[in-house]
């Protein structure tokens, strides 16, 4: 399994649009094939600051989705509302403790 985790800054006036446009699309991300889990968090002292955690079952099933019409969509549309560069990775996750 991957971990994906993206690290996005938006524009002020654009973090409502982007949360409308993440609440359209997230069924179809979840569901897209290999997603086996997504989740969007926001950063307490920063509003604009965002990061999905998402898990896939291998790096091919992601760049499946990162070569879908669906991922065209959503990043074009994703991509202008952006204030600073976004930065990703893809981990391994080593322990979980619950």
């Amino acid at each position: 399994m991957l971990i994906r985790i993206v690290k996005m800054t938006f524009k002020k006036e654009e973090v409502e649009n982007f949360l409308n446009l993440f609440h359209t699309n997230k069924n179809k991300i979840r569901n897209f094939e290999g997603c086996q889990h997504l989740e969007l968090y926001q950063d307490q002292k920063n509003p604009c600051l965002f990061f999905t955690y998402s898990f896939w079952e291998s790096e091919k099933k992601l760049n499946n989705y990162r070569n879908s019409d669906l991922f065209a969509d959503v990043w074009k549309n994703t991509k202008v509302k952006f204030s600073q560069r976004p930065e990703a990775w893809s981990v391994n996750q080593l322990v979980e403790l619950k």
